[in-house]
C-alpha cells in the first residue's frame, strides 16, 4: 500500500525546500515529492497529515557502538557484561538508537564476536527493531587498562595474521572491520602517540580489505597512525585530534574515499560527568579538554576543504550513554562553527554516502527512512535530542513510530 505524507516542510539532506510539500511512498522507496498543493489524494493511500511539521531523512550514526551496554533506558557501571546480558543490551541499544531517529548505523566495533552480525540479520529479517547496519566484529587492539579492554589481537601479529583476520571476518559477513591504529589516553593514559600496527601490516590490511570487498574503519589520533590508515584505504578515521598540517594534507587528498568522524560526544559528556569519590576520570576528562581544543580547530579547516565529517561520539559509556547521538549535531553547531542546515547535512545525506546506500535523502527513488519532525531542526537542532519532538519515525516505508492521531 502507498503511503501520502503530506502537507509538510522539506529538509531533504542539503537544505529545506521552499514552501510545503507532499512525499508519496510506495513499498520502501520515496516515489515523488510535489508541492502540497498539486497532489491531493492517492486513491488507496495511507494518508499522514504534515500538519506543517519537518519532514527529513532518518540520521545515520557513523560511530556506532551498539555493545557498549550503557542506553537512556539502562547504565550499566561495567564495561564488559556477560554474554547473555551483552545481547540483551545490544538488541535494546538497537531500538533505542531508532527510537531517537537514527535509523542507519555503521559499526566502530564491537564487544562481542559475531554479535552485531546477528544483531544486522535479525534488524533485517524484521525480528527486531534497529537501524540499517554495517556490521563490525571485534575491534581489532591490544588491551587497554584493566578492567576495561576493548578488543583483542586475536590471529596474532604481522601481515599473514592480519590476512588471516580479514579472511575470518569476511566468512562472519561483517561489513567493515575495526582496527584501533593508535591508542586511547582515556581508557590507558599516555598511549594516544602509540602505534599499534607496523606499516606491513597496515599494508597487507588494506590488500586484503579491498580483495574481500570489505571496509575498514580505523581510531588514529596523531599523525602516523593516520597516515597508516590513509595508505590502507581506511572508509573512515575516528578522531584524528592531533593531526598536523601534513596529515591534514594527507586527508584532504583522500577526501572523495575517505570520511572522518571526530566523536566529540563523548569528549564533551567526560567534561560534564560528575562521578563518585572512588571513580577517578581526571585523566579522561584532560584528554577530552585538549583534543575538544584542538578539534575545535582541525574541524572547520577540513570542513571548508571539503572533508566529508560526520556526526558520531562513542556513545555507550555509563556517563554517554545511547539515546543522546543526536546532541552531536549541538556540538558542532557550538564548538566546530556550523549552521543548523550543515550539521544536519552530516547526519543525513553525509552518512548515507558512508552507509553505500540509497539513504540520507528526501528524494524520489530513495529509500524512505524519513523523520517527521514536530518544530524546525534547520534553525534549531536540539530539538532532536527530544524524541517525542519526533512525531514519525519511516524505515523502508514502514513506521516504526506512527504520528498521532
Amino acid at each position: 500500500m502507498a503511503t501520502l505524507i503530506r502537507n509538510v516542510r522539506i529538509f531533504d539532506g542539503e537544505g529545506l525546500l521552499e514552501g510545503e510539500h507532499s512525499v508519496l511512498i510506495e513499498g520502501d522507496r520515496i516515489a515523488s515529492v510535489l508541492p502540497a498543493t498539486s497532489q491531493g489524494e492517492v486513491a488507496g493511500a495511507y494518508v499522514i497529515e504534515g500538519a506543517g511539521r519537518t519532514l527529513m531523512p532518518g540520521m545515520v550514526e557513523a560511530h556506532a557502538h551498539l555493545t557498549w551496554g550503557s542506553s537512556v533506558e539502562k547504565i550499566y557501571h561495567q564495561f564488559i557484561l556477560p554474554a547473555d546480558e551483552l545481547k540483551i543490551a545490544t538488541w535494546r541499544n538497537a531500538r533505542v538508537l531508532l527510537d531517537h531517529g537514527f535509523t542507519s548505523a555503521y559499526s566502530a566495533g564491537a564487544l562481542g564476536d559475531g554479535i552485531e552480525v546477528d544483531l544486522a540479520r535479525a534488524i533485517e529479517a524484521g525480528e527486531t527493531p534497529g537501524p540499517r547496519l554495517i556490521p563490525s566484529t571485534l575491534e581489532r587492539s591490544p588491551e587497554g587498562a584493566e578492567g576495561v579492554e576493548t578488543g583483542d589481537v586475536f590471529n596474532g601479529r604481522g601481515p599473514d595474521a592480519i590476512r588471516n583476520f580479514v579472511s575470518y571476518c569476511k566468512d562472519q559477513g561483517i561489513g567493515s572491520i575495526k582496527l584501533v591504529v593508535s591508542g586511547e589516553d582515556a581508557l590507558k593514559p599516555g598511549t594516544a602517540k602509540d602505534v599499534l600496527y607496523t606499516d606491513e601490516e597496515m599494508a597487507a590490511a588494506g590488500e586484503a580489505a579491498r580483495e574481500a570487498g570489505l571496509w575498514i574503519a580505523t581510531h588514529a589520533y596523531y599523525p602516523k597512525a593516520i597516515d597508516l590508515a590513509l595508505k590502507a584505504g581506511a572508509r573512515i578515521i575516528y578522531h584524528a585530534s592531533y593531526a598536523n598540517e601534513a596529515a591534514a594534507d594527507a586527508m584532504i587528498a583522500a577526501k572523495d574515499a575517505t570520511f572522518y568522524a571526530p566523536s566529540p560526544g563523548v569528549s564533551i559528556a567526560a567534561l560534564e560527568a560528575t562521578p563518585p569519590p572512588h571513580i577517578d576520570m581526571s585523566h579522561m576528562k584532560a584528554s577530552a579538554a585538549e583534543r575538544m581544543e584542538l578539534e575545535a580547530k582541525l574541524v572547520p579547516a577540513l570542513k571548508a576543504r571539503g572533508m566529508r565529517i560526520l556526526i558520531g561520539g562513542d556513545y555507550g559509556f555509563p556517563f554517554n550513554p545511547i539515546g543522546r547521538n543526536a546532541r552531536d549535531l549541538q556540538i558542532f553547531v557550538d564548538h566546530f562553527g556550523y549552521s543548523p542546515v550543515e550539521a544536519l547535512k552530516a547526519a543525513t545525506a553525509l552518512g548515507g554516502e558512508l552507509m553505500g546506500l540509497d539513504v540520507g535523502r528526501v528524494k524520489e527513488g530513495w529509500l524512505a527512512d524519513l523523520l517527521l519532525v514536530d518544530g524546525d531542526p534547520t534553525q534549531d537542532v536540539s530539538i532532536l535530542q527530544d524524541k517525542a519532538r519526533i512525531a514519525m519515525i519511516m524505515k523502508g516505508g514502514v513506521l516504526h513510530k506512527a504520528p498521532a492521531a
